[in-house]
């Protein structure tokens, strides 16, 4: 009999995802558009002050017209989106996981809770408990950075967030990896990253500077390790990557489509692809 050869799987390979954010102000259909077009693994959905992004019927037709799968949703945790859904913010974050649900997304991204929120800061691990168990959505809480004060000094920094910026200082089951925010926190990603450890289910592909501001460059534009972490993920990573990337200044609808035709090359040439 002629020698049967041994059969090898394919390595697995994280999904490669556009959030809609990176086409504001656009809204989240173009995303959807531009990632089909570009040959995107999928969509990222921001849900903000755009009202497609809140309506998830019309998310769902997006999908289906443009054949890109919802991969994650982002909760409205922005300071510009404390009215999306609901002010109450336990309320949001159960819309967040009912619309992933709806849309068969594996994860939600989270911020963490602001200062002033204290009764939502009090219940928040244990409301993301509670949401993982019943749902199966993993939900990642992201890493973030301070801020300067109102009137403060140009060199003065705070958080925002409780209990820090910094999610690991709690322990959730699920985190998810900002560049941008680590290079606008001075952080060490590979640090960061290894202190996520078996958690880390999601990242946020974006270059910064280290000018504490959230740039959200092309990945390779700025001086995080972004090739660095990417080639990290490529055995063993069972999460998403979502490009997360600034293009409101495209001068062109073509400048924005090379941006983001360069920064999905980035990602899949660091992976592996």
């Amino acid at each position: 009999m002629p020698r049967r050869e041994p059969q090898h799987e394919a390595p697995h390979r994280p999904p490669v995802g556009l959030s809609t954010a990176s086409v504001w102000p656009l809204r989240a259909g173009t995303g959807f558009e531009l990632a089909a077009d570009l040959g995107y693994d999928g969509v990222e959905v921001m849900v903000w002050v755009d009202p497609a992004s809140q309506n998830v019927p019309e998310l769902r037709r997006w999908s289906r017209h443009t054949g890109m799968p919802v991969l994650s949703v982002h909760s409205p945790s922005l300071l510009i989106t404390q009215r999306v859904w609901s002010p109450d913010p336990v309320v949001r974050l159960r819309k967040s996981v009912e619309a992933a649900m709806d849309l068969e997304a594996r994860t939600v991204v989270v911020h963490p809770p602001f200062r002033w929120q204290r009764r939502y800061g009090d219940a928040f691990a244990d409301l993301i408990a509670e949401l993982e168990e019943d749902s199966g959505i993993a939900i990642a809480v992201e890493n973030m950075f301070k801020v300067r004060p109102p009137g403060g000094r140009r060199d003065a920094r705070v958080s925002a967030f409780r209990p820090s910026i910094d999610p690991t200082e709690v322990g959730y089951r699920h985190y998810t990896l900002d560049l941008s925010h680590v290079a606008a926190a001075g952080m060490d990603a590979f640090a960061l990253a290894d202190r996520m450890g078996p958690g880390l289910a999601h990242v946020h592909l974006a270059d910064g500077t280290g000018v504490p501001k959230d740039e959200h460059l092309v990945p390779g534009r700025g001086s995080q390790p972004c090739a660095e972490i990417l080639e990290k993920l490529s055995t063993g990573f069972d999460g998403q990557v979502v490009l997360e990337v600034n293009t409101r200044r495209a001068p062109s609808p073509a400048h924005r489509m090379k941006d983001l035709a360069e920064a999905l090359l980035f990602a899949r040439f660091h992976l592996g692809h």
